[in-house]
This record gives C-alpha cells, structure tokens and sequence, in this order.
C-alpha cells in the first residue's frame, strides 16, 4: 500500500482557512457586529471606500480597518495619564533592566532636587488654626 501524499492544494479541504483565529464566516459575524458599533461618519467612510464583508480578502481589510478605529477610540478615551504609563510601558520594553535602574535612579535624584526647591521657595513654617465654632 502506498501512503496518500497531502495536496497542499486539498489541505484547505481539511483545516478551515483562518484569521486571527477567526474562520471566514465567523470574521463575516464580527465585522457585521463591530462595524455596527462604529460611529456613523466613520460606516460612511468605510462605505464609500469599498470595505466590504464578501469575499475573503475584502473582509480581512474590513477586520483590520474596524480593529484600528476602535483602537483610535480608546485612544481618545484615555487619559493623559494612562497615556503616559502606556508610554512608559512601551518604553520600557525595549530597554535592559540595568537601563531601567538607572533611568530610575536619575530620576530620583532630580525630583528629590525639584521637591528641595520648592520646600525653599514655599516654607512651611507657620500653621494656621481656624474656628468654625460659634
């Protein structure tokens, strides 16, 4: 008996072509849904662009384009703050921990200089008592 050899050409046949984990249809259901959560100039945008949800291609761009404006949404909806921490994090990935250390370390040193300063040109020397009694 001979084995039977794989046609790559047969091995879609097998295992359903996928995305993101996603098979065609259940990328057809999610672009459907998500693009219904997007705000109306931007389903306008996309219709008059030509993202459509038929064809495999077609909704792998429509998949991408929808992740990028919701990742513009949540963007808006950050604070200043969490923009700065998710800075920091991206930073920080790309530097050794020894980097990591002494940026720290340098860090420190200037903000215990700054809080000096500001203790010399703000004393704190006088307490003030106030009487709410009648």
């Amino acid at each position: 008996m001979s084995q039977k050899q794989i046609n790559p050409k047969n091995k879609s046949k097998s295992s359903p072509r996928t995305h993101q984990k996603f098979t065609y249809r259940q990328l057809q259901a999610f672009n459907k849904q998500s693009r219904s959560q997007l705000r109306p100039d931007d389903r306008q945008w996309l219709k008059v662009n030509d993202y459509k949800n038929v064809g495999w291609d077609c909704a792998i761009a429509l998949y991408e384009k929808i992740i990028d404006y919701k990742a513009k949404y949540d963007l808006e909806e950050e604070s200043l703050e969490n923009l700065f921490l998710e800075a920091d994090r991206i930073g920080n990935k790309y530097q050794t921990p020894e980097e990591i250390v002494a940026f720290q370390a340098a860090l420190a040193i200037e903000v215990n200089a700054i809080a000096d300063l500001v203790d010399q040109q703000f004393p704190d020397t006088t307490t003030e008592f106030i009487d709410y009694g009648t």
